[in-house]
């Protein structure tokens, strides 16, 4: 099944998302049909911090190794590594070349602000004349930067559409009527970011939402996991709540 038609069944595709190797291929033989990759996983097992653009090469290294699984794969690029659009195309086309079957866009940037919209329209339509073939996610930070911003969401949205995104990705989105505006108003799927507790998977489905992605969820709970595992052995008491995405970065941060 190509990757387009897993966002056209009757439930939400659920896109787990590994930062290596072995926690896609541990993914695959759970029976994924598909995975994609989270950027502050793939940044963290490299020792840099998420989201500022500094992880090309292990995110294409990455996206070599995980080609060789026997399902898609989709790829997050941040903001695409580059300011120029035929930059970011040429990233896609390379991807596109490795047998990769998406990507994620964001237009959220290092400093907290958003891309100009008509700077990422054009960058979106630069990859889809580069790589046709591949399912671009165009991900927009209007709820994700901490001041959600229904108008803003569904603008963007709408232009991401028109200007060839194959699916709109609003990480952070939780209330039903922001959810169900940003459906109507974007007219392909829409990926929405499992939050425990938050964006219960039966609700999203209910609601028509076409894929949920676990994000750094995976990740920060295999940190846990490892630190209790090790605390274990020594007798103490590992039990400790996974570490937030903040935490995450300061980890990497402070070293």
């Amino acid at each position: 099944m190509r990757f387009r038609d897993l966002h056209f069944r009757d439930r939400p595709l659920v896109l787990p998302n590994a930062w290596d190797f072995a926690s896609g291929a541990a993914l695959v033989q759970a029976g994924f049909p598909a995975i994609g990759t989270t950027s502050l996983g793939v940044a963290a097992a490299a020792g840099k911090p998420d989201a500022t653009g500094g992880t090309r090469e292990e995110t294409l290294a990455l996206a070599r190794a995980l080609s060789r699984l026997p399902v898609p794969v989709t790829v997050d690029v941040e903001g695409g590594f580059s300011d120029r659009a035929a930059d970011v195309a040429g990233l896609v086309a390379e991807l596109a070349s490795l047998g990769i079957a998406g990507i994620n866009l964001e237009d959220g940037r290092p400093d907290g602000t958003l891309a100009p919209l008509d700077h990422q329209t054009a960058v979106i339509a630069a990859v889809k004349r580069a790589a046709p073939g591949v399912f671009l996610n165009a991900r927009t930070d209007t709820f994700w930067l901490g001041v959600p911003d229904r108008e803003e969401t569904l603008r963007r949205a709408r232009a991401f559409a028109a200007a060839g995104a194959d699916g709109v990705f609003v990480p952070g989105i939780v209330e039903d009527a922001d959810i169900r505006a940003v459906l109507e108003a974007a007219g392909v799927p829409l990926n929405v970011l499992y939050l425990p507790g938050r964006t219960e998977y039966s609700r999203l489905a209910r609601l028509g939402v076409h894929r949920v992605s676990t994000g750094s969820l995976l990740f920060r709970t295999a940190l846990q996991a490892t630190v209790a595992a090790a605390l274990d052995v020594t007798g103490e008491d590992g039990s400790r709540p996974a570490p937030s995405y903040g935490d995450v970065q300061r980890l990497v941060g402070d070293r």
